[in-house]
Formats: structure tokens, C-alpha cells, sequence
């Protein structure tokens, strides 16, 4: 039927930083409006008779906190409000006309149903988060869910990173900033207690096995391996970090400097230390496999509060490929 005014308004919450918010389309997706998050900031971007707007500002919406939002069309201006004030204001006018919508109108939240690269922002449209009290144009008929199943929103939430035994996270280690003089520094924060399998391995390019970090909840250890060298720590701790200089491994849980230990790297991975963090491959949370179609095993169970590499907070969803 005809809409001549479109208004929706529901809460949102998320820790993630980029992703598809809501998106809404006629024109079996030749006319389109999606809203969503890219550095955790607003992003609309709209298609409309051939035009093409994109729109960027207000306030950053991924600090795991409600926040209330009203996306609304007032004429040739769509209008996103945060919380009760404006956060943007996008203008289109087209030179041919037709202003009243009509025909079918396709909602969708955490995803698009068009292909991604119709965007003049490019983004991962794959949203984590959680949503609730929405009014959608004021339908009353219940939506309809595709995924098998859908998640509650907890009460109380934190930020990190699930991994449920069935995949890893696998970067290039091209894509981190790296100088020889500093060296290169991995941060994992969690309950490591409360962890089993792999947390951590690095493999160079051509070679095997640089270094992985395992914990083991039967023997509640977790073993670091570097070259042929082990290092075994009691998984009470909370921080670890990890950093890898040209000649030395330095390991320092807690970051208590008494529980230091480092190992001495063998003239072998001296030599190819450049290019490890030039033409390597990281996994977050598997053991990586012989090559690069092989996904890895050994995934890890657990959740991690945090990971910085480089100081640099990772966000999983820039991974080359990863399952789970």
C-alpha cells in the first residue's frame, strides 16, 4: 500500500564497531536506506532514483550501552534522532519527481538484503548486537526470522569475543604496523581459567609453526611454544602479554615484571623474523593448518575480554577468513 510517512524507533545496544543497523527498501532493492555503524559512529546511505547519498556523524553508539533512536522521512529529508536528539539529517531531491512510495517495502535488521557493493561506503554489514522495543511503521505483524535461532539479550553484558570450539580468526601479518626496533607485541586479556584449546598461533609463510599459546583446562596450564622451546604457566592469570623481538620472546602474565620470563630466539627464526610479521599468517583462537585452505584445529573454548595487537584493539570481523 502506499506510505506516506515512514517512522521507526527502537533501542539499541552493541559493543560491535561496524555493521548493518536497519535497512529498508521498494523497488525490489532498486530504492534502499541503510543505517549503520562504522567505527562505531552513525553511517546512512541512501539510493533513491538513481542517486546515490551518504551521510556520517553524531555520537559513537558501540559503548555496550541502551541507546534510543527514531529513523523518520519528512518529505525529501530522512532524520536520525540519538537518544532524543538529532544526530543526522540527510537531504535528497531528485529532478524527477515522485515523491509518494508505493509497492512492496522490505525491513531488515543486522543485515541488507542487497549486495554490498552497491554501497558508496564499504562496510561488513554483519551486525552483533541486540535490539529491542522497536515500532516499525507501525506493522503489528509479527516479523518474520530467518535465522534458526535467535539469541535473548542479556541483562548484563561486557565486551569480548566468544569462540565456541569451531573456528578461528586468521589474519596476514602484513596488515599490522610493524618496526624491527620495537618488535611486536600481542595482548590477551580474559579468564584463562575458564579456557581450552588454542589461543593464539603464528606460522610464517612458507615454514611451520612459529609459536602457539594453548591452554589446557584438564592440567589448568597454559603452554606457550616457541621454536623448540616451552614455556608453562598456571592459568590463573588475567593479562598476557606477549612480545616478540628479534632475539628474544618475552612473556609476561598479569603484568607482574616478577613473572617475567623470556626465551632466546634460535639463530634459524632470527633470521626469518622480518618475514614472519611481513609474509605470516595469526590465528586468534585455533592452531593454523599445513596451508592456507587448511582452516586449523584444536579451536579454542572460551571467551577473550580483549586482544590488542600492536596496541591496537583486533577487531575480528577485519579477519582474512574465519569460521564460527
Amino acid at each position: 500500500t502506499e506510505i506516506r510517512s515512514i517512522k521507526s524507533s527502537f533501542q539499541l545496544r552493541t559493543f560491535d564497531p561496524e555493521g548493518a543497523v536497519f535497512y529498508g527498501d521498494t523497488k525490489n532493492g532498486e530504492d534502499w536506506f541503510v543505517l549503520s555503524l562504522q567505527d562505531g559512529i552513525p553511517l546512512m546511505q541512501i539510493s533513491k532514483e538513481n542517486v546515490l547519498v551518504s551521510v556520517a556523524g553524531g555520537p559513537k553508539l558501540n559503548d555496550g550501552k541502551w541507546h534510543t533512536l527514531e529513523v523518520s522521512n519528512h518529505e525529501k529529508f530522512v532524520v536520525l534522532d540519538v537518544d532524543g536528539s538529532t544526530g543526522l539529517v540527510v537531504g535528497m531531491q531528485s529532478t524527477e519527481g515522485g515523491e509518494v512510495l508505493s509497492g512492496a517495502l522490505r525491513l531488515a535488521l543486522g543485515g541488507i538484503l542487497i549486495n554490498k557493493e552497491k554501497m558508496i561506503v564499504q562496510f561488513k554489514p554483519q551486525m552483533d548486537g541486540c535490539v529491542r522495543e522497536g515500532s516499525w511503521l507501525n506493522l503489528s505483524i509479527p516479523w518474520e526470522a530467518e535465522a534458526d535461532e535467535l539469541w535473548p539479550c542479556y541483562q548484563n553484558i561486557r565486551p569480548g569475543s566468544y569462540f565456541p570450539g569451531t573456528g578461528s580468526a586468521i589474519f596476514n601479518t602484513s596488515v599490522f604496523p610493524f618496526e624491527e626496533e620495537h618488535g611486536f607485541r600481542i595482548e590477551l586479556w580474559g579468564d584463562f581459567s575458564l579456557m581450552d584449546g588454542t589461543i593464539l598461533s603464528i606460522k610464517a609463510s612458507q615454514e611451520g609453526l612459529v609459536f602457539t599459546a594453548v591452554a589446557k583446562n584438564d592440567t589448568k596450564e597454559v603452554i606457550l611454544t616457541f621454536g623448540e622451546e616451552k614455556i608453562i604457566i598456571k592459568n590463573s592469570f588475567k593479562t598476557l602479554l606477549i612480545t616478540f623481538l628479534k632475539d628474544l620472546l618475552k612473556v609476561l602474565p598479569d603484568e607482574d615484571e616478577s613473572k617475567t620470563t623470556m626465551l632466546q630466539a634460535s639463530p634459524a627464526s632470527q633470521t626469518g623474523y622480518l618475514t614472519i610479521w611481513r609474509d605470516g599468517r595469526l590465528a586468534i583462537g585455533g592452531l593454523l593448518g599445513e596451508d592456507e585452505d587448511n582452516i586449523g584445529s584444536n579451536f579454542l573454548t572460551g571467551c577473550l575480554e580483549k586482544i590488542r595487537v600492536q596496541g591496537r584493539d583486533l577487531d575480528l570481523d577485519l579477519a582474512n577468513k574465519h569460521m564460527s
